[in-house]
């Protein structure tokens, strides 16, 4: 009898090794293409993945440049995550530069997209190819509704490539599920005391049209759905105007954005900036928004706070 307690020990060392990922000393590496991304795909994964994250919090998606140490994360990579809907104009470059031969996995398939806010409608602009966004708006983070469907995706992906995780995975996706639908609901609930007439906001870009659509709240931005884009002279002095006519109070910078613009903006207007919401990216840790979940409940108090005074 007693020979045969070790051979169990041993049958259940095996058995839990099989339910680990295939070296246990390091976790599954995997790359998210920005930080908000990041933290989804960390939600998910639990303790069994590594997430290296490439354009960081309070960095900016729109004008991101490798650097040699992201095209080793992607080499070491087992999967790559990216929002899709053209939003990393860098990321087939930069997995071709790493020889990257996994899966990619566009965490935004299956979504119904809205179609962007021509960058055209805001003057003449020179955009390569690097940063090009295409028809789609790819900012559909900011509906929650459609985090539902990222996190779905992400645990699929995972669950693919380390079939002896599936079911943490599969349990993981569904407590954040869970946790984005309450948000959801809570969200609703706090703009349905406002008027539909009041719920109007100028932002530095259009990254919000999701969230607008969700909440029924009106955004206008002076610059298009990327950052790099420049309004003319004349679509700034339209929306002063705008400004004006309408007395919108509610205005607010971006933490990835580069605040010129809007300041200016503010000032020919007679408006007090709001202070700043995070659109395309996480706060650092410590900061207001360090994750998604908190991102959104920031955003919606921030905005509740303005709206209220138009």
């Amino acid at each position: 009898m007693s020979l045969l307690r070790p051979f169990s020990l041993l049958l259940a060392a095996l058995a839990l090794a099989s339910s680990l990922p295939a070296s246990a000393a390091e976790r599954i590496p995997v790359v998210a293409s920005f930080s908000i991304l990041g933290d989804i795909v960390a939600n998910v994964g639990g303790d069994r993945i590594a997430v290296t994250t490439l354009v960081g919090p309070d960095e900016d998606a729109h004008v991101f440049q490798p650097a040699p140490d992201d095209i080793k994360a992607v080499s070491r990579a087992r999967l790559v995550v990216v929002n899709g809907l053209g939003f990393e104009g860098w990321m087939e470059r930069l997995a071709q530069s790493a020889n990257y031969r996994g899966d990619i996995v566009i965490a935004s398939a299956g979504i119904n997209a809205r179609e962007r806010v021509g960058d055209d409608d805001h003057g003449d602009h020179d955009h390569d190819d690097h940063h090009h966004h295409g028809k789609d708006d790819p900012h559909a983070w900011q509906n929650p509704q459609n985090v539902i469907v990222y996190t779905r995706n992400i645990a699929a992906a995972l669950a693919k490539l380390d079939p002896a995780g599936a079911d943490a995975y599969r349990k993981n996706g569904e407590a954040y599920v869970g946790k984005l639908q309450e948000l959801d609901r809570w969200a609703s609930q706090q703009f349905a005391q406002i008027p539909d007439a009041r719920r109007r906001v100028i932002t530095s870009h259009d990254a919000f049209e999701y969230f607008g659509a969700r909440y029924k709240v009106r955004f206008l931005a002076a610059q298009g759905v990327s950052t790099d884009s420049e309004p003319s002279a004349k679509q700034v002095a339209a929306l002063i105007r705008q400004i004006r006519t309408e007395k919108i109070k509610a205005l607010f910078f971006e933490n990835m954005s580069n605040p010129k613009l809007l300041q200016q903006i503010a000032r020919e207007a007679g408006v007090t900036p709001g202070g700043k919401l995070y659109a395309d990216a996480l706060s650092r840790a410590g900061g207001p928004a360090p994750d998604y979940l908190a991102l959104m409940r920031y955003n919606v108090g921030q905005l509740l706070e303005k709206i209220r005074l138009n």
